[in-house]
């Protein structure tokens, strides 16, 4: 087994092109083998295999530089680069993060999680190479579906200018997530379709010089053209043309389900998590599907993550016209739907939270300086969200709470997010984000009647002396902590902020006559969040006010339970400190 004796890629030197076909067969094998087992972006890099080896077989990392756009394809590249046990042995797999991470090896040159930023960091390098006269090569490696987004555009544009070693390869599967759309993509299949020959050639007219590669898992193919233009003192584009899923059927028959996902059973292509629970996603895109019906001027909005606005495939096709993927941009979705609200119509953008942290710009200024009453989803705000360092979600609420003409909502249940969306879609005096629950639909089973326009949070419980403010998804612990009290003869009051960018300033006012001590719960960090807010309105009176949220940190890779409790957000501990201030 070639694979076996790989520990760093200058170990593949030594072999044959027979012999590296061999080894694509079997890193092929192992991939799939952990994949199935762990979990993890399956598609993209089971497409990347040969790829990912000519380029080490060719170059000298970690003198020449390779940066991985997204990174999601970089499994091959940590391989070979003294991190095969983590693939070849089920007791460590955990021991690296399915994206680049300098911290895990000199071959990784940035933490990489989201997507179209390869080109710009690899120019950075570029220069500071040129600036102190070395003669590395820069490899960035970058997928068509990552082409989309505007900061690779800004990128290719820098390059150019820069005239100097840069080589940019472009893996075209012919998909992103789901199926790319744009014009872009016109001239990417006019490309593949001539191969490489046709005269409309975008990298040309940029100045690129350009290469076209009709098959990417060729190995020998893909050695010679590396070979060609290493060392380069030019701006090189290698489009390559790949299939996502390469060599795993089921992954090449369903490409998108294929993307990324939890473990599955390698026979029958099935993945072994049958959840049949009700979800916010799926909901959100059966509502959407029935309003869009009703009302013509409705359209939902994904930036290349229809799963996150429950957009299936079969979604996609009921929703016609009024579904929009505008590709791996989330600014441009934003202004988008400033437009679209602008002029008549009622855009419903749906995000994962990790990926409208890209879009603050365009929320301040395209739409709420506009005052347009476009709708934003926050998906996946939690610490029960993503747990990678770079896809962490559970900033929002500092981030979204604090921008003028914007209203943040945190429903805590599936009667509240319900009729929160449907009062966001069709007011029409400002912008509206709701933090949409992550954990179980929680249902009353009763209709929320609640009138939005006016800022008034809810009281669930009445009680003295203490207060518990939970917001969104944690208005569990706070029910939790208000029935623990009662064992010590404490009935405290719990309220539903509903409203995390402004304060009810009445009720605020109302607990100060008979309360002493504030609790405030809310799923993301407490710098700049909810709470603080809370506790600087109380600053010059008697109250006490104790927040309960994360540290500001990037964790990577947690335990949501276990931070939790590093954190004290847990019922018990927060009981215990509670019983320690009223002392």
């Amino acid at each position: 087994m070639y694979l076996e004796t790989i520990n760093n890629s200058k170990d593949l030197k030594y072999l044959s092109l027979e012999q590296l076909n061999i080894l694509s067969a079997e890193v092929r094998k192992a991939l799939l083998h952990k994949l199935s087992q762990h979990g993890g972006h399956s598609g993209p890099n089971l497409g990347m295999v040969e790829m990912t080896i000519a380029l080490h077989y060719v170059f000298d990392s970690p003198k020449d530089k390779i940066v991985f756009d997204v990174s999601h394809q970089s499994y091959v590249h940590k391989m070979l680069t003294g991190r095969k046990d983590a693939f070849l042995n089920k007791a460590q797999y955990d021991d690296v993060s399915g994206f680049t991470n300098p911290l895990e090896s000199e071959h990784d040159f940035f933490n990489i999680g989201h997507t179209s930023t390869s080109i710009s960091l690899a120019c950075g390098l570029a220069k500071a190479r040129d600036l102190k006269g070395d003669h590395e090569n820069i490899i960035a490696v970058i997928g068509d579906g990552s082409l989309s987004g505007g900061e690779a555009y800004e990128g290719l544009n820098n390059v150019v200018e820069q005239g100097s070693n840069m080589i940019v390869v472009i893996n075209d599967n012919e998909m992103s997530i789901a199926e790319n759309y744009g014009g872009y993509y016109r001239n990417l299949q006019e490309l593949r379709r001539s191969k490489g020959k046709s005269e409309n050639n975008l990298f040309k007219a940029l100045g690129f010089d350009y290469y076209y590669v009709e098959d990417g898992h060729n190995v020998e193919a893909m050695v010679n053209i590396f070979r060609q233009v290493k060392d380069s003192h030019y701006p090189v584009v290698i489009h390559v043309h790949t299939i996502k899923g390469k060599g795993y059927h089921y992954a090449e028959k369903n490409k998108e389900k294929f993307h990324a996902g939890g473990p599955f059973d390698i026979e029958t292509g099935e993945y072994l998590s049958n959840e049949t629970k009700e979800n916010y996603n799926d909901l959100t895109g059966k509502y959407l599907l029935k309003k869009m019906k009703d009302d013509s001027r409705v359209v939902a909005i994904t930036s290349a993550t229809p799963v996150a606005i429950g957009m299936n495939e079969n979604n996609r096709k009921i929703a016609g016209q009024q579904f929009v993927d505008v590709g791996i941009a989330e600014e441009h979705a934003v202004a988008f739907a400033s437009g679209i609200a602008k002029n008549g119509g009622k855009p419903v953008y749906g995000v994962f939270s990790t990926f409208i942290q890209r879009t603050y710009d365009q929320i301040s200024q395209d739409l709420c300086i506009n005052n347009n009453p476009a709708v934003l989803l926050v998906f996946w705000g939690s610490v029960f969200g993503m747990n990678d360092e770079t896809h962490i979600g559970f900033f929002d609420i500092p981030l979204l709470s604090n921008i003028p003409n914007l209203t943040y909502l945190a429903p805590t249940n599936k009667e509240e997010y319900f009729a929160m969306l449907d009062y966001a879609i069709e007011q029409n005096d400002h912008s509206i984000a709701i933090k949409v629950p992550h954990m179980e639909v929680i249902s009353k089973g009763v209709a929320d009647t609640t009138n939005y326009k006016i800022l008034r949070s809810k009281v669930v419980k009445k009680g003295q002396d203490i207060a518990i403010i939970a917001v969104g998804d944690f208005f569990f612990i706070g029910e939790q902590v208000i029935d623990l009290l009662k064992q010590h003869d404490i009935y405290g009051t719990l309220i539903n902020p509903v409203f995390i960018h402004g304060l009810d300033i009445d009720l605020l006012d109302e607990l100060k006559m008979s309360h002493s001590l504030v609790i405030t719960l809310e799923d993301g960090i407490i710098e700049g969040g909810y709470g603080q807010k809370v506790a600087s309105y109380y600053g010059p009176t008697n109250m006490k006010v104790k927040n309960y949220g994360l540290k500001k940190k990037f964790y990577d890779r947690y335990d949501p339970y276990e931070l939790l409790l590093e954190n004290r957000l847990d019922a018990n501990l927060i009981v215990e400190d509670i019983l320690t201030l009223i002392k």
